[in-house]
């Protein structure tokens, strides 16, 4: 009996057993799906702000039409350029939104209304499929829950950023074309000079420059013969800088102390002889655009005598061949930062400090102290002595402050519990949302019944659109009161001090960056560490006496 068992169970695992497979039925949902739809028009034409209500009633009537979907909101951006997803007000807060767990689904028109630049495009698929929302491309059909969505994704968005290229290149043409005809002189005034369009003062401008003219500021125009005059007197570069911020006139950009390469810039500009060599700079022709100096990858354009000039030929001539001879160049910085490197602030200027060596000894100064001594007085420290400092702050976080932070978690999360009790502010918004919604999908069938004049559709239409971007703005700035990041940066500082060493033998760099977000030299004497929860602490300065 005990042997023909074991034969049966040897034959048994021979043969191949039988399976049964259960296909996947798809998570169970509890609620409805919460679908929000996202639209956007790249201008602010008529037709277009008529195709943006009429996207937002659209797809409010979509969501709410289906009985498995919980309507979310429409985020709508007008008017705005598609290249870059950082301008976009209303598709940062649907990101936003998408992070807290609100959204399960996001509708949107093309992939060309979602990004026109490939790169963004699937930064924010792939952030959005990890978590778990999906975005369905109406034109394309394409739904990023699936599988092959990510890819379709990626060649219909490169189709919109041909799209978006295509623009730049029509422009780029077009300042070509005024180039070669010698009516192109500059988009933005230097130093000396403003803008004038048939006599009227311009800031910008972007269409017809056939109108545009350069005419002298002679406040200004009398610093730029001083700079000439300078430079052919064998005034460095450096001392004529030093001497017109000490007269207290700003750049061009408004800058309160003139460089280096400021001086350099009006040594070389050719605009103050009377002429204009254009395209010295261009403008990559692939997302993201940079501007590059140009060094023979274009032509340029030089066009004598283009306006009136500020410096005489004869003495632009000597400045240029001075120039020459002392081979003036700035040498490029050598890209080397340190640990303090935009991180320490003057507090008496608000300057930021820069590093100096001297004797083997490297220091850090006010840019303003260093330009002009008398206008700060915050000398400059040894970087030995910031290193110090956090070695002394770093010991008292370590040992003395982790009961004190603790407590400021404590008191923050109650703090933000508190918060959640004026919720009824963000139920009136909701009801205030809806009210508008209701009356733009009453306005649109309105008008398609022929009961609506179009003008005063197109001008309720943008009133309503307004309204609308109001009380969103006004919700969003409700719940990011609610949600204190100060929070979780003080949950992280928690764990960097838990997780470190008892004591700092030497400056930690790596660790310097994870705790402190900025230093303000408060004076000569004390030292204000701000850390990354924003919590500030001081710490004196022991200059080394000799």
């Amino acid at each position: 009996m005990n042997g023909q068992t074991a034969i049966s169970g040897s034959l048994a695992l021979d043969k191949v057993p039988s399976v049964i497979t259960i296909p996947a039925s798809g998570p169970v949902r509890t609620r409805k799906l919460r679908v929000a739809a996202y639209a956007r028009v790249s201008s602010n034409s008529e037709d277009q702000i008529h195709s943006f209500a009429a996207q937002n009633a659209y797809y409010t009537e979509l969501i709410t039409g289906n009985p498995e979907w919980e309507f979310v909101d429409v985020y709508a951006d007008e008017g705005i350029t598609g290249t870059s997803a950082e301008k976009r007000d209303d598709f940062q807060r649907l990101l936003k939104d998408c992070r807290r767990g609100r959204i399960d689904k996001v509708l949107t028109k093309s992939t060309a209304r979602f990004a026109r630049n490939t790169s963004e495009s699937l930064i924010a698929v792939r952030e959005l499929r990890d978590l778990e929302v999906g975005v369905c491309f109406e034109e394309q059909g394409i739904d990023t829950a699936q599988m092959s969505g990510e890819l379709l994704t990626a060649i219909f968005s490169m189709i919109a950023q041909k799209e978006s290229e295509a623009i730049s290149e029509n422009i780029r043409w077009t300042y070509q074309k005024k180039m070669k005809k010698g009516s192109f002189i500059t988009c933005k005034a230097p130093f000396g000079y403003r803008l004038v369009k048939r006599g009227l003062e311009i800031v910008r401008q972007r269409r017809d420059n056939d109108l545009i003219w350069l005419e002298i500021v002679e406040a200004e125009a009398e610093i730029i013969r001083l700079i000439f005059q300078r430079y052919l007197n064998g005034r460095s570069m450096e001392d004529i800088a030093k001497e017109i911020t000490r007269y207290g006139i700003p750049t061009r950009d408004k800058t309160p102390y003139w460089q280096t390469t400021s001086i350099q810039y009006v040594l070389h500009n050719e605009k103050y002889a009377g002429d204009s060599l254009a395209q010295k700079t261009y403008t990559t022709r692939t997302l993201p655009h940079r501007k590059k100096r140009n060094q023979g990858e274009y032509d340029q354009y030089f066009v004598p005598g283009s306006h009136p000039a500020i410096i005489d030929r004869e003495l632009f001539d000597r400045a240029q061949a001075l120039l020459k001879q002392k081979g003036a160049v700035i040498h490029p910085k050598s890209g080397v930062t340190y640990p303090w490197t935009g991180t320490v602030v003057c507090g008496a200027c608000g300057s930021i400090f820069k590093r100096k060596k001297c004797r083997e000894s490297a220091y850090w100064t006010c840019r303003l102290h260093d330009k002009t001594p008398d206008k700060c007085q915050i000398t400059q420290i040894p970087e030995s002595e910031f290193e110090r400092a956090f070695l002394r702050l770093y010991y008292k976080l370590r040992h003395h402050g982790m009961p004190v932070l603790s407590q400021l978690l404590t008191d923050l999360q109650t703090a933000q519990n508190r918060k959640l009790l004026w919720s009824l502010d963000i139920v009136e918004l909701n009801k205030q949302i809806a009210d508008i919604v209701r009356q733009e999908r009453l306005l649109a069938e309105l008008k398609q019944q022929g009961l609506v004049d179009p003008d005063i559709y197109i001008t309720r239409s943008n009133t309503l659109a307004e309204q609308l971007r109001t009380a969103k703005l006004e919700k969003e700035r409700f719940l990011e009161s609610e949600e204190d990041q100060t929070i979780r940066q003080t949950q992280v500082l928690l764990e960097i001090l838990e997780t470190g060493p008892e004591f700092l033998e030497a400056f930690d760099e790596e660790l310097f960056s994870e705790l402190v977000a900025k230093i303000i030299v408060e004076n000569n004497e004390c030292l204000r560490f701000r850390l990354i929860n924003g919590l500030e602490l001081t710490e004196t300065i022991e200059r080394t006496v000799r």
